[in-house]
C-alpha cells in the first residue's frame, strides 16, 4: 500500500508519491489490514491494486476512461475499470462497450476477449475512483479514502499534461469535471454502459471516433481499439 511496498512506476511516484505518507493513505492502508485480519475477500489482489499505473505510465497516458470501483465477483478484477482477466466473460457493462465499439467504428471486434490491457499499452488509462471493493459487496470500500487519492490522480493529469481525452461515463464519473482543465483537454461524456442507462444515450455516443478524431487533429496517435 504505501510507496516502498508497492511500486509505482518513477514516473507516477514523482507526482504522487507525498500522498502515500497522508493521514488519509495510512488510515485506508489501515482498513485493509482489518479487512485481511478479519478474512474477508477483498478484490483485486495485493499486486494488481495499482495495476492501472503499472500498465499506463504517467508520460504515456493518452486517453481516461473513468470507472467508479472494482467488480466484485471472484477472478474479474485486476485493477483496470471495466476490464477483465483473459478468459472471464465479459460483465454486462463491459459487453455495451463492445456493442458500441462494432457500430461506432463499423469493425467486427473479439467480444469474448475483456482483456484491456491492449487498450492500456497504448496509453489508455483505465482508472476506477475506488480501487478496491469486497467480494459481492459493490462500493463497499467507496469511503476508505481512495477517491481522495485519485481526484489527486485526476488532478495532477490535467494540471501536467496536455490534449487527453477524458471519457466519463455516467454521473459518478461526470462529478470529476470539476478536476478537469476544460481549455486543455477534451471530455467526451455520456450515459453509462450500464444495461440500466445504455439506452438513455450511451448507444450512438461515438466515444472511441471522437477520441481518435481529436488525437489525430493534435497529431498524436490513434488508439487502435
Amino acid at each position: 500500500m504505501v510507496s516502498n511496498s508497492i511500486q509505482l512506476p518513477q514516473s507516477w511516484l514523482k507526482h504522487l508519491e507525498e500522498e502515500f505518507s497522508k493521514p488519509y493513505m495510512l488510515s485506508l492502508k489501515k482498513k485493509l489490514i482489518e479487512c485481511k485480519k478479519s478474512n474477508k475477500i477483498v478484490y483485486p489482489e495485493g499486486s494488481l491494486i495499482f495495476n492501472a499505473f503499472q500498465q499506463t505510465y504517467f508520460e504515456n497516458v493518452k486517453v481516461v476512461i473513468l470507472g467508479q470501483d472494482p467488480y466484485h465477483g471472484k477472478g474479474q478484477a485486476h485493477g483496470l475499470s471495466f476490464s477483465v482477466p483473459n478468459g472471464v466473460k465479459p460483465p454486462p457493462s463491459l459487453a455495451n462497450i463492445y456493442k458500441e465499439l462494432q457500430e461506432d467504428l463499423k469493425k467486427t471486434f473479439d467480444k469474448n476477449n475483456g482483456n484491456l490491457e491492449r487498450w492500456s499499452s497504448q496509453g489508455v488509462f483505465l482508472l476506477n475512483t475506488t480501487l478496491t471493493v469486497e467480494k459481492s459487496s459493490p462500493m463497499s470500500h467507496k469511503n476508505f479514502g481512495w477517491e481522495q487519492f485519485t481526484d489527486k490522480v485526476i488532478e495532477v493529469l490535467s494540471e501536467n499534461k496536455k490534449n487527453i481525452v477524458f471519457i466519463l461515463w455516467g454521473s459518478h464519473a461526470q462529478s470529476k469535471i470539476k478536476l478537469i482543465d476544460e481549455k486543455k483537454h477534451m471530455i467526451i461524456k455520456s450515459a453509462h454502459p450500464s444495461p440500466l442507462s445504455s439506452h438513455r444515450g450511451f448507444f450512438g455516443s461515438q466515444p472511441f471516433s471522437k477520441t481518435n478524431n481529436f488525437l489525430e487533429s493534435k497529431e498524436i496517435d490513434i488508439i487502435n481499439w
